[in-house]
């Protein structure tokens, strides 16, 4: 009722696994940190917070072994909403960096939420959107 397969099969065998690379952990770890910090470089090079920018590049550019590219790709969002996306992105950061303990950018990432905190603390004071 049913043909015999022919052909080779799509799936791999488990001692076949060697035929690719893999990342360890801490590698994977890096390239999700990496990616935090450059989503956070975005919206604070959007906030024209220069400083804090220069410091997140600094810590992009030690995980991936190369300079972030930056541009000016605005999204003209409220300044609210830029520090809200700032502050997620920051703790996701956050805790991405005490899972490889990396504590340089953790205390990065903490201070950058304390930031963007107190700026909506402000914000919120001052009744902007």
């Amino acid at each position: 009722m049913y043909e015999p397969i022919r052909s080779k099969s799509v799936h791999r065998m488990a001692a076949d696994r060697a035929d690719f690379p893999h990342r360890s952990r801490e590698e994977e770890l890096d390239i999700q940190l990496a990616g935090h910090l450059a989503a956070l470089l975005a919206v604070t090079d959007e906030l024209g917070l220069g400083a804090a920018a220069d410091r997140i590049a600094t810590q992009v550019a030690r995980l991936r072994g190369a300079p972030p590219a930056r541009h000016a790709g605005l999204t003209h969002a409220a300044t609210i909403a830029l520090h809200r996306r700032a502050h997620e992105l920051a703790g996701r950061a956050l805790v991405v960096a005490a899972s490889r303990a990396d504590t340089a950018v953790a205390i990065l990432a903490a201070e950058r939420m304390d930031a963007h905190a107190a700026a909506l603390e402000e914000l919120r004071l001052v009744g902007a959107h």
